[in-house]
């Protein structure tokens, strides 16, 4: 029989999922929510500062090393891949596109990650991981294509944005490049520290972006409604902090082949959320592209590990990477 010890460990694992599984999964009907009467880069730009702010303060208080002067240009680049191209686009898109479908677009990220690693010098995808990159790119085809696939936001004559489907691309793209780049680049040995610097330096630049493209002059109290406020501080209490400090505790403790199945979770959460609770329409087309989408990241993620079982000669260790390559951290 398990001990106690092995028990309260498991149940603190199972825990820790259900936080990325749920939360992150739930940060894009937040955003939604958050930009009805917030400007879009502003909003995403003060979750950031706030929430690298408190990260860095923990850890520093948990008695990490504080960061030295090398560490700076990395962290701004990864801040602004990151975060400005990264979680911007979700963040700008989700004007234009419902906050389910924007989940499924953004889901294709580890097919990014797949093709920069082999371009970068990394394994040849094998003919299974090939399939599976054609096959989410004939998901994102199926969700872009004209034709009706859900009321509201979506526009075209009720296909989906072309704007708002190039934003969430670029999201993908963006994260996934910078995903590849962190692993050569020299950022702080505390996870948390690394994250806050990153957090830190893109909160900067989007409020920056937000200023540059005339969101200040949007910016008035009166205007801001009390469900768009609650949903900031759940982004940057929940989605920012709980989620996160789960999501590196698992990477300490379980295999990250298993930390990444977030990125075929948190879409079918995102839209189960938006339809239920946002009126977003589940149309035959959106459900099978869905299925394709996932789908193909499910054949994608378990061909990488099983490549990286075959590899190392078993399971892969847990890394300190502090950020998770399988989604953007919407």
């Amino acid at each position: 029989m398990p001990s106690g010890g092995s028990s309260q460990r498991a149940w603190r694992v199972a825990a820790a999922f259900a936080a990325i599984y749920a939360i992150w999964g739930s940060t894009y009907l937040a955003i939604r929510v958050a930009i009805e009467t917030l400007p879009p880069f502003l909003m995403a730009g003060v979750r950031f500062l706030i929430a690298g702010t408190v990260l860095h303060l923990l850890g520093r208080l948990r008695g990490d090393a504080a960061p030295k002067a090398a560490h700076i240009a990395p962290s701004i680049l990864l801040g602004a891949l990151f975060f400005l191209v990264g979680n911007g686009g979700v963040v700008w898109a989700e004007q234009r596109v419902p906050s389910g479908l924007a989940a499924l677009m953004v889901a294709v990220t580890p097919l990014w990650t797949t093709l920069f690693e082999w371009r970068g010098g990394g394994r040849a995808p094998s003919p299974w991981t090939g399939v599976g990159l054609v096959a989410g790119l004939a998901g994102v085809g199926m969700l872009v294509a004209p034709g009706e696939l859900a009321p509201g936001r979506a526009a075209l004559g009720g296909a989906v944005d072309v704007a708002g489907a190039a934003a969430c691309m670029l999201s993908s793209l963006g994260w996934s490049f910078a995903s590849v780049l962190s692993g050569g680049l020299r950022l702080p040995r505390s996870p948390a520290i690394a994250s806050s610097l990153q957090m830190l330096a893109g909160g900067v630049l989007l409020v920056a972006a937000g200023l540059a493209t005339g969101e200040g002059a949007h910016v008035a109290a009166h205007g801001f409604s009390l469900r768009s406020g609650l949903a900031l501080g759940y982004l940057v209490v929940f989605g920012s902090l709980v989620a996160f400090t789960a999501f590196t505790w698992l990477l300490r403790v379980t295999s990250p082949s298993r930390v990444a199945t977030c990125a075929y979770v948190n879409p079918v959460v995102a839209v189960f959320l938006g339809w239920a609770l946002a009126g977003e329409r589940l149309t035959p087309r959106v459900l099978v592209a869905a299925a394709v989408i996932i789908g193909a990241v499910v054949l994608i993620i378990s061909t990488r590990r099983r490549g990286d079982e075959k590899g190392r000669g078993g399971e892969p260790e847990p890394t300190a990477s502090p950020l998770p390559s399988g989604r953007p951290a919407a």
